[in-house]
């Protein structure tokens, strides 16, 4: 009998992989990393770098969280499903940190809480380290106060743009949104419907003098973004500024 009619085995099949809904405490595959590096002032910050596991990330989210002497930090919620979620589903690195004086579950970093001004060297040093880690297409995202420090200091030869989640506009003035106009890099603003400090009509109005800047409302949310449907609605809005055609984030992820 040749080899061409010797019976073969029958062919392995691997079964479809199972599906797991996606919830506010799901942590999906990543690569995730504890980091810490110096501004040019001397104050050591702690974070964490989630990449992708089966490829090189498509683009880079640096994240500016919120006021932390009203408890924000990197792990605010927000933040924390953006890197438990975008590295698997959009492929995107996530560095998130604590700003100087700021502590949470993942650590202190060094400093005192400067209201706004010598954050400048947080900013400027986490972007730095993002270079040196060979990191493409730096994104600032910036949640409440991050968004005044996205504003004010985010301007860098290596950044992409911004996302901005929940603006209060308290620090950056019109001198800064008329930075980010005559320098045109892309800004998208997030306002949710019932914000505490800056609600869509007023936002649109207030940005009015960035022409490149896109307004867009977070039906039902309120300032802190809580729930599952507005944490979905601003994730997609994300991926859609960063990564332009991509389709919605899934509800589902599938493991094996």
């Amino acid at each position: 009998m040749s080899d061409s009619t010797m019976p073969q085995p029958p062919a392995t099949v691997s079964p479809p992989p199972t599906m797991t809904q996606i919830t506010a405490n799901t942590v999906l595959p990543a690569h995730r990393t504890p980091v810490s590096f110096m501004t040019d002032d001397g104050v050591r910050l702690v974070g964490e770098l989630s990449v992708p596991l089966d490829q090189p990330p498509v683009a880079t989210l640096v994240l500016l969280h919120p006021l932390p002497i009203a408890g924000g930090s990197m792990d605010s919620h927000l933040f924390r499903k953006i890197a438990w979620r975008l590295p698997a589903l959009a492929g995107m690195a996530v560095l998130r940190f604590n700003t100087r004086g700021t502590k949470s579950e993942s650590g202190a970093s060094e400093g005192v809480f400067g209201a706004g001004g010598p954050e400048r060297f947080d900013v400027e040093a986490a972007v730095a380290y993002a270079v040196a880690q060979f990191l493409p297409r730096i994104w600032l995202v910036g949640w409440s106060f991050g968004t005044d420090l996205a504003l004010l200091y985010g301007l860098l030869p290596q950044v992409q743009g911004a996302v901005l989640l929940s603006p209060p506009l308290l620090r950056a003035d019109d001198a800064a949104l008329k930075r980010w106009n005559r320098d045109g890099r892309p800004l998208e603003v997030l306002v949710p419907e019932f914000d505490d400090y800056l609600r869509p009509v007023a936002a649109v109005r207030r940005f009015g003098p960035v022409r490149q800047c896109v307004v867009q409302k977070v039906p039902g949310a309120g300032h802190l973004l809580t729930g599952e449907a507005s944490v979905t609605d601003v994730l997609n809005e994300i991926v859609k500024t960063v990564s332009p055609g991509h389709p919605d984030l899934p509800s589902s992820y599938g493991v094996g």
